[in-house]
């Protein structure tokens, strides 16, 4: 398959072949798993059903499958900057474990990651890890627009999709920033606690605000 997909220069950065698909492959699973998801998993078979499967899919790649993607693509951009070789690479089997999880009701996705390999400082390694976090919480903001557009023209379909863009980001940015195991928390705080501090105490009071306060989550239709 990946013969079938060429090597692109976007934006000024080089994306291989593989890199593409594997971008590709990651981002319609994770659409088909935040989907199913929304609906809480077999559960809402009939309600998914009643409502198309399309508009659903299209509002979870455009919510959850842009904030993976744009995550992805910033730690590429940052680690390129720094002079070092990055692709992203999927994992295919934690891709089969999210579609399978959200089947359940419930979601456990981690996607692949942008390997890179080169000399860095602790600073640029920091650098890197947080790009990815940043741009979720720039997302959020991105999509604000859309919820206020749509409460102001009554549609409800943008209502939905600005709701789950705001909350989707947010958790990205704030689980991603949790400093364990292999995520970017734990670089960013070993680079510097004071900034790690500043991203992620916020991240969790939106998501606390989210869920308990401001009530803007996961309903709708589908």
């Amino acid at each position: 398959m990946s013969t079938l997909v060429r090597g692109r220069r976007i934006g000024g950065l080089y994306f291989s072949g593989r890199e593409l698909r594997d971008l590709l492959v990651a981002w319609l699973a994770l659409g088909v798993a935040f989907m199913l998801f929304f609906v809480g998993g077999t559960a809402g078979f009939d309600r998914l059903l009643a409502a198309g499967i399309l508009l659903p899919l299209v509002v979870s790649l455009v919510t959850a499958g842009i904030g993976f993607l744009l995550h992805e693509v910033a730690h590429k951009v940052v680690a390129v900057h720094y002079d070092q070789v990055a692709e992203f690479r999927a994992d295919n089997g934690m891709l089969f474990l999210a579609v399978m999880s959200a089947l359940l009701g419930f979601i456990f996705a981690a996607p692949g990651a942008v390997h890179h390999r080169g000399r860095l400082t602790v600073r640029e390694h920091g650098h890197i890890a947080l790009a990815g976090p940043i741009v979720n919480l720039l997302l959020m903001v991105a999509f604000v627009p859309a919820l206020l557009v749509g409460a102001a023209l009554g549609s409800d379909l943008l209502v939905l999709v600005g709701e789950r863009g705001i909350a989707i980001n947010v958790f990205l940015a704030a689980f991603n920033l949790i400093p364990y195991g292999p995520l970017d928390g734990k670089t960013v705080l070993g680079w510097s606690k004071t900034v790690w501090a500043v991203t992620f105490v916020p991240s969790v009071l939106l998501v606390v605000g989210l869920v308990f306060g401001i009530g803007v989550g996961f309903g709708g239709p589908f």
